[in-house]
């Protein structure tokens, strides 16, 4: 199965990041985001991915043309321009870049995508976010009910530290826990090709008209995880996820 990746975003709200670079390009760990979530995907044997490029998509492509050279050792003839790699970790993925628009919105770019996702079922998410979530079952609940779309939902992580009282003793205290209450859209979606008819061009946004058609249709369906996510949103995100990462415990580092 395919995975689709929206990666063509301006990312305002990261400014001092991404003047210079797309949001999925804006490293934790020494490695850019969307780095992590592909990984996540590679994990539960999703390795072919469809990635929407936009704004400074070529830093995307630079990178991606560049991953095996940077991972690996070389050899390098210098009179014939020779280069052999060996060594290095790298992952078996198949890449596809496209070119989507800088002003294209999300469902115009999943729409540009249909030519590289065929007439199959894809799996589609955002690249600036990274969970737990079991992407195993989630297509396998998609597969159970028959329906064109499944998105998850999740937890929206809490702003601050959550307490539980006992009368005026503090029972509990977690620092930035994922929120006990309310479900949000966590960008993680398993779709059949028919959601392509339920998007109308470039200036459609996906969380719009074509989530809320297929709602009123009766063809979307909740996925729903209880388990980490954290978008990354603004700076305060960057290094809420780069301190987990530091810390050694990044909930979302399922790999060796």
């Amino acid at each position: 199965m395919k995975v689709a990746i929206l990666a063509g975003g301006v990312g305002s709200r990261l400014a001092e990041e991404t003047d210079l670079k797309p949001k999925p390009m804006v490293e934790i760990g020494g490695r850019p985001i969307l780095w992590h979530i592909m990984m996540h995907f590679s994990c539960h044997g999703y390795t072919e991915f469809v990635i929407a490029l936009g704004y400074r998509g070529e830093h995307i492509k630079r990178y991606m043309v560049d991953y095996c050279a940077l991972q690996s050792n070389l050899t390098i003839n210098l009179k014939s321009g020779q280069v052999l790699m060996h060594g290095g970790q790298n992952p078996d993925w198949t890449v596809h870049l496209v070119d989507t628009g800088v002003n294209t919105l999300t469902g115009g770019r999943i729409k540009r995508l249909a030519p590289y996702l065929g007439q199959e079922t894809f799996m589609c998410a955002w690249g600036d976010g990274v969970s737990t979530v079991n992407l195993s079952d989630m297509v396998a609940f998609h597969r159970s009910h028959g329906k064109l779309a499944t998105v998850t939902a999740v937890r929206p992580p809490a702003r601050f530290g959550h307490f539980v009282f006992d009368n005026d003793r503090v029972a509990e205290f977690s620092e930035k826990p994922q929120t006990r209450e309310g479900w949000i859209n966590g960008a993680y979606f398993v779709l059949e090709p028919g959601v392509f008819d339920y998007i109308e061009g470039d200036e459609t946004p996906w969380e719009r008209e074509p989530m809320e058609r297929l709602a009123r249709d009766g063809q979307l369906m909740a996925y729903r995880h209880d388990g980490f996510w954290q978008c990354m949103d603004t700076l305060r995100d960057k290094r809420l996820l780069q301190d987990l990462w530091d810390s050694g415990k990044a909930p979302w580092k399922i790999w060796e």
